[in-house]
């Protein structure tokens, strides 16, 4: 292999790697609660949208359309958190209580 394949296969990674971020990334662990993504537009603007259905996002009633690259990115995180934050309460409503220890038992 040259120097000019070994620079473009990096490229090619690198490009992967920028894609697969701008999509939103690997999901949380455990969780399907990493829903939403961002993708830029033939304008050059940036949406946040559903990675499953493809639709834009809404929070408040906008739709996260016709946004910057930073705007996007802070508005798909946002999202992500706060459904991680659902699962997260989810999960602990539907855990069982925790015996008392034997510790506090025996007081």
């Amino acid at each position: 292999m040259n120097a000019h394949s070994n620079e473009t296969e990096v490229g090619q990674h690198a490009l992967a790697i920028s894609i697969w971020e701008d999509e939103g990334g690997a999901p949380a662990p455990d969780t399907t609660d990493h829903q939403y993504g961002r993708r830029i537009e033939a304008d050059r603007s940036w949406t946040v949208y559903h990675v499953f259905t493809g639709v834009p996002a809404r929070i408040g009633g906008n739709t996260m359309v016709g946004l910057s690259r930073s705007g996007a990115t802070e508005g798909m995180l946002s999202l992500n958190r706060r459904n991680i934050e659902r699962w997260k309460e989810r999960v602990s409503l539907s855990a069982p209580a925790r015996p008392a220890s034997c510790e506090t038992e025996a007081r």
